[in-house]
């Protein structure tokens, strides 16, 4: 229905004497606050909002006896001016719901390609996407390529589309061949994100054709899987390093990763929905290089990501195989990468700059300068050191579990509240694997201190009774009253600091004890934990003993 021609009832005094004859326009969508429909009006090239419309429903723009306007862009208050005319016309006339039944139509292929859009905003595309939250947020991520080339962000998406496909194709991912008898093609689709900023606002628009590795067989279509990606322990050590040896960050990001990696394996996939070839309807996609859903997709980006930065003469750091050195007269270069996720330490700005510029020479990759956001973290640097924090990941986590009627408090567990795994009914266990999975998160990042905690609820994501519920809802109460703290790194001390201990036989369903360590470097927390034992304790200190063995192992 959307690009429909139609005709409506002008409010302008001086068109108004025209009598009933109706004004040409195009149908672009509904009202948000009123029952009136929005219109193109094909004279003007102005949005306009009226109830009296009368549709030409099988008439599209695209047609070629009605011709596309220019359009032009109103701002809010011209907007408000002409929405203020069709009031006073109108008067005290209701607004009424058509009665009419309506059909599902099938938008013309020419309209949906074409790339002007109106937004009632003014501005380039960058000011939009930040200031423009109410227009831009409104829809959720889409499912399919249909619903984003109908969507009121087509441009967008149609750009990131074609984005994704300018890599794919100039990276030369496959080649169209015939199938080969006992083959069997696996299928693909396109997925679409909205990434954010940490404020919230709209950073960019991605799409990405995914494969469905699902579909694949092991020993025929791959055989390894793994992949490795930096400690987030190795992230919280560099930034103190960066502190006590006044190194540089910066960060970069991997264009279209795991599109880098080369297939040892015959992989084909059917042709993507979309971008079909004529005459070419039977064929498929033999993978040259790998795509995104691929199960040995991580493992072929890490091996050539890895075989490219020796060859420039880094090495690969003992404990963490995701952190790469080198050290010349010059300067002093670490890498550390995760996944696609890159932050650049270095002595000086020689070493980012030369680092950077081999990097672009051998991938695609965009420079975003000094560093900001890792994993979803907030990196803030002051005049003596550097502020990690998550207060946007745990505002949306809130936001999520505002069910519960979280109150805030001081402490993130109650050791009082005994807990245990006798009930005879679950309650919501999905949703509560779901909030240990993101309370984990936080906790492996910037929080510590809700680690044993997480570590106790943790044992109950099978059956979870409503006593785990209320210590769950604890844990977020503390989070909201600390929303805003997190990890600093000042000038002191310069040395690592561990502290351990154990607590014996606390479990009332087992006989194991609780371990826990935490080491701090710079004055900020790098490495921490509470696990549960794996073997049985006679003793405190015996327990104690097995707490120090560990944590000698994190700090070696």
């Amino acid at each position: 229905m959307w690009g429909c021609v139609a005709f409506y009832k002008s409010s302008d005094p001086q068109r108004i004497k025209l009598g009933p004859r109706g004004l040409k326009s195009v149908f672009v969508g509904y009202a948000q606050n009123s029952k009136a429909y929005r219109l193109l009006d094909l004279e003007t090239n102005v949005i306009v909002e009226s109830i009296h419309v009368e549709f030409i429903e099988y008439k599209f723009i695209s047609d070629s006896n009605v011709q596309e306007p220019n359009l032009k862009v109103m701002t809010p208050s011209s907007m408000l001016s002409e929405k203020r005319k069709n009031l006073e016309v109108i008067g005290s006339s209701e607004p009424r719901r058509s009665q009419r039944v309506r059909k599902e139509k099938q938008i013309d292929t020419d309209f949906i390609s074409t790339d002007s859009i109106v937004f009632l905003v003014e501005g380039d595309k960058n000011t939009i996407l930040k200031k423009t939250l109410m227009i831009l947020n409104i829809e959720d991520d889409l499912k399919t390529f249909g619903q984003a080339m109908s969507s009121s962000d087509v441009a967008f998406w149609k750009k990131a589309v074609n984005d994704e496909m300018d890599s794919i194709l100039s990276n030369n991912t496959w080649i169209l061949v015939d199938l080969p008898l006992g083959s069997k093609p696996i299928g693909c689709k396109w997925v679409f994100k909205r990434k954010y900023n940490t404020d919230g606002s709209i950073q960019t628009f991605k799409a990405r054709l995914v494969t469905k590795g699902f579909t694949q067989k092991e020993g025929v279509d791959y055989f390894d899987t793994y992949s490795l990606v930096a400690r987030i322990t190795s992230i919280r050590v560099l930034f103190a390093l960066a502190l006590i040896y006044k190194l540089y960050v910066h960060q970069m990001d991997v264009k279209t990763t795991f599109l880098n990696g080369d297939l040892n394996e015959e992989v084909y996939m059917e042709q993507l929905e979309g971008f079909i070839l004529p005459g070419n309807e039977e064929k498929v996609c033999k993978l040259v290089k790998s795509l995104y859903g691929l199960k040995q997709a991580p493992k072929q980006w890490h091996e050539k990501f890895d075989k490219a930065i020796l060859l420039n003469g880094f090495h690969h750091n003992g404990a963490d195989k995701c952190m790469y050195s080198k050290f010349t007269k010059d300067s002093g270069v670490i890498i550390c990468l995760y996944v696609d996720d890159m932050l650049i330490f270095s002595t000086n700005m020689i070493g980012i700059v030369e680092t950077k510029r081999y990097l672009t020479s051998i991938f695609k990759m965009k420079d975003l300068g000094e560093v900001d956001t890792i994993l979803g973290i907030k990196v803030k640097k002051h005049s003596n050191g550097y502020a990690l924090n998550q207060s946007h990941y745990i505002e949306k986590m809130l936001d999520k579990f505002k069910h519960l009627n979280i109150k805030e408090t001081n402490i993130p567990f109650d050791s009082s509240m005994k807990l245990n795994d006798y009930c005879d009914k679950a309650v919501t266990q999905l949703e509560y694997a779901s909030a240990i999975r993101s309370l984990m998160y936080v906790m492996h990042c910037t929080r510590p201190y809700i680690t044993f905690a997480i570590c106790k609820l943790s044992r109950y994501t099978s059956k979870p009774n409503t006593d785990h519920w209320k210590a769950i809802a604890r844990v977020f109460g503390y989070l909201k009253r600390t929303i805003d703290l997190g990890l600093f790194y000042s000038d002191f001390p310069a040395v690592m600091e561990g502290y351990s201990d154990a607590s014996w036989m606390t479990s009332s369903s087992d006989n194991n004890s609780t371990s826990g360590w935490i080491f701090s470097l710079e004055g900020g927390a790098i490495s921490w934990a509470s696990k549960k034992q794996t073997c049985i304790s006679h003793s405190t200190m015996e327990s104690e003993f097995i707490d120090i063995a560990a944590a000698g192992k994190e700090a070696e």
